[in-house]
């Protein structure tokens, strides 16, 4: 029991350790990008924090298990470098042993994934989507930053010198667009408002934008002549009604509801659900050989060739997924020759390891 503690813990630390520097790497580059939408005004800066919380399950079904991949390559190579397996063997602990001891910290990890794969992930992803389309069509201005000038779509560029408290209406609106007449020639058209409010027309769907006690100029490039028209309120059509985003499409859906759909491009979507979890336990078959090392070897040497293991497995699926959803590959025959010919490597290199080839 004391020797399947210190293990686990090495392990754990490692991979724990591992883990952190890669969820800061996948998140920071996630976070960058909301944050660059987030100042063009895309997105509302408030938001951000959210987004980010519910893409937190779909980074660790990808980092767990290449962590904890890691954390086995290391610390293990760590302990053969201090001798401290040489010991443990000699003292009885035997590499089969040894195998299952480090395989009941993997069915943790692999219920951890399985928890994201299954269930999380796809309840984050749905909620993102759904956040992300109703800030398209909301009824504020949280994306709208007072005193800049932003680009609110169809050619329109929009600034407002502030915002009420709850920020449902602008005072100091000012909108500028490019239109053409009918004839076909182009116009700028400026219009100017003390304060306007967002509204959908209900049987529409429509969003327009209602402005009141202003003037609208047209202007014509190239001309002295400018028209002028002074109004009490005007309408201005921001969007059309917005069709939904395919909300339906098997990586929203829940593990349920790919059981019951039965599509190719669900089954191939509830395979790799799976498959995330079942990689745990083979990655430890793969990685417990690939952790031996000797002192003058160094506890790195074999990092580079695991590690293009491991990017070598996920390729793969990756590309049996898009086989099986584009009908190339039989669903029943999916992704499980993948994990078998991982499995039975792994399994002649933990023999080859024990018979001593792997010294």
């Amino acid at each position: 029991m004391l020797i399947f503690r210190y293990l686990t813990r090495e392990i754990l630390v490692t991979m724990a350790a591992v883990a952190g520097v890669l969820l800061l790497v996948i998140m920071g580059s996630r976070f960058i990008r909301y944050f660059s939408n987030a100042a063009e005004g895309d997105i509302p800066a408030s938001i951000l924090g959210t987004l980010m919380l519910y893409h937190l399950p779909g980074f660790l079904e990808l980092i767990l298990p290449l962590a904890f991949f890691l954390g086995i390559l290391l610390a293990y190579g760590q302990l053969y470098l201090n001798s401290e397996i040489t010991v443990l063997v000699a003292c009885g602990t035997s590499p089969n042993r040894l195998l299952q001891v480090t395989m009941l910290p993997a069915v943790l990890v692999a219920a951890m994934v399985a928890l994201c794969s299954l269930w999380l992930t796809p309840a984050g992803a749905i909620h993102n989507e759904i956040l992300l389309e109703e800030q398209q069509s909301r009824l504020d201005f949280s994306a709208l930053v007072p005193g800049r000038f932003q680009d609110i779509g169809s050619g329109r560029t929009a600034y407002t010198e502030s915002l009420n408290d709850d920020q449902s209406r602008m005072q100091g609106v000012f909108i500028s667009e490019r239109q053409r007449r009918d004839d076909g020639t182009p116009q700028t058209v400026v219009t100017r408002a003390s304060s306007g409010y967002q509204t959908v027309d209900a049987e529409t769907g429509s969003r327009f934008l209602v402005l009141a006690d202003g003037e609208r100029y047209s202007v014509d490039p190239g001309r002295a002549v400018a028209e002028r028209l002074e109004y009490d309120t005007y309408a201005v059509r921001l969007s059309r009604a917005m069709e939904s985003s395919e909300l339906d499409d098997p990586e929203y859906a829940t593990t349920q509801a790919l059981l019951e759909t039965g599509t190719p491009e669900a089954l191939a979507q509830l395979q790799w659900r799976i498959s995330l979890p079942l990689m745990v336990p083979i990655l430890t078959l793969l990685a417990l050989p690939l952790s031996r090392v000797n002192p003058r070897q160094g506890r790195f040497a074999k990092l580079l060739p695991a590690i293009f293991l491991h990017i070598s497995y996920l390729s793969l699926l990756l590309a049996g997924l898009d086989a099986i959803a584009g009908g190339t590959l039989p669903v029943s025959i999916g992704m499980w020759p993948i994990h078998l010919g991982y499995l039975l490597l792994g399994l002649w290199m933990t023999r080859r390891a024990q018979l001593g080839g792997g010294r």
